[in-house]
C-alpha cells in the first residue's frame, strides 16, 4: 500500500468535496479521534456511498452491495460470532480454501479482521460495503428479528458515535424491536418525521442539533409531539436528570452504555405508555 494517497486528497480529485471543505474536516477531525470519513459525514458533505466508492480507490478493494437478500450457510456464518459481526458491522461473504472474503465498512479497524484471520486460521480478504447494507445483513441473518417487521416495535436511535449506536441496536434487535439509526439531530429529526417510530433514543451532544434541540423540533410538529425520547449523556449528576425530565424526555441513560440498562430503560418506557394509554 506505499504510495497510497490519502482520502481527503481522493474526494478532492473526485470532486466530490472542495478544499476548503476538505480543511474544515481535517480541523473538526483533530482530537476527535474520529475518522475523516465520519467527520465528512456528520457534516453532511458526502454520502455513504461516495465515501466507499473513494475508501475503494484509496485501498483499492472490491466493493459489494444487495448481499443481504443472498442465502448464506449456517457454517459460513459461525466464522464470525454474532456479537463481532453486529457491533464491528462485518459479515462473512464466502469462504474458498484457506481464504474468507469478508464484507467490511471500516478497513482502517485491522483489529477486527487480525481476530478474525486467527480464531479461523484463514487469510481475510476485505471488500467494502456501507454499514446500512452490512446492518441488514446481520439483521437478517444473525439476529433473526423474534417478530414480523409490521409487529416490532419501532426504536430510533440517534447517536453520532457508531460502536455507541451498534452496541444499542444489537441489544435492542435481539430483544424483537426494529431499530433505525441516525447519526445526528438532524438526520434523526428527518427520520423520526419520515418513519414515526414508536421510540427515540438520543444523544445529548451530537453534531448540527443536539439532543435538546432535537427534543424541541419533535415537540413543535404535531405528528411527533406525543413520540417518547430518552436521552442518553455523559453527564450523570442529579441536575443534569432533573433537567431532561423538566425539558420533556421519558427517561435518561447515561453513559457508558450498559447494552442491560438500555433493554430495561426501553421496555420500562414502553410499559409506562401502555399504562398512561
Amino acid at each position: 500500500m506505499t504510495g497510497r494517497k490519502q482520502l481527503g486528497d481522493l474526494l478532492v480529485e473526485a470532486e466530490i468535496i472542495t478544499v476548503k471543505t476538505l480543511e474544515r474536516a481535517l480541523e473538526r477531525q483533530r482530537g476527535s479521534g474520529k475518522r475523516l470519513g465520519q467527520v465528512l459525514e456528520e457534516m453532511g458533505v458526502i454520502t455513504e456511498d461516495e465515501l466507499i466508492t473513494a475508501l475503494s480507490k484509496q485501498f483499492n478493494f472490491k466493493t459489494v452491495n444487495g448481499f443481504a437478500a443472498y442465502s448464506f450457510p449456517a457454517e459460513l456464518l459461525a466464522l464470525v460470532p454474532p456479537d463481532i459481526a453486529a457491533q464491528k458491522l462485518v459479515f462473512p461473504l464466502k469462504q474458498k480454501d484457506a481464504m474468507l472474503a469478508l464484507a467490511i465498512s471500516d478497513p482502517f479497524d485491522m483489529d477486527t479482521q487480525e481476530y478474525l484471520e486467527k480464531k479461523n486460521n484463514l487469510k481475510i480478504i476485505p471488500v467494502l460495503a456501507t454499514r446500512q447494507e452490512l446492518a441488514a445483513a446481520v439483521e437478517k441473518h444473525y439476529l433473526h428479528g423474534k417478530k414480523r417487521d409490521e409487529e416490532r416495535q419501532k426504536v430510533l436511535v440517534v447517536e453520532d458515535t457508531a460502536p455507541v449506536a451498534a452496541i444499542i441496536q444489537v441489544a435492542l434487535q435481539k430483544e424483537g424491536y426494529e431499530v433505525l439509526l441516525a447519526g445526528d439531530g438532524m438526520e434523526g429529526l428527518k427520520v423520526a418525521m419520515s418513519e414515526k417510530p414508536d421510540l427515540i433514543i438520543c444523544d445529548s451532544v451530537m453534531p448540527r442539533m443536539d439532543g435538546f434541540s432535537l427534543l424541541r423540533a419533535l415537540q413543535n410538529s404535531p405528528s411527533t409531539a406525543e413520540t417518547p425520547i430518552i436521552l442518553l449523556t455523559s453527564k450523570a449528576t442529579g441536575e443534569d436528570e432533573q433537567r431532561a425530565l423538566e425539558a420533556g424526555f421519558i427517561d435518561f441513560i447515561a453513559k457508558p452504555v450498559q447494552p442491560i440498562r438500555v433493554v430495561t430503560r426501553v421496555k420500562r418506557a414502553f410499559e409506562l405508555l401502555k399504562k398512561l394509554r
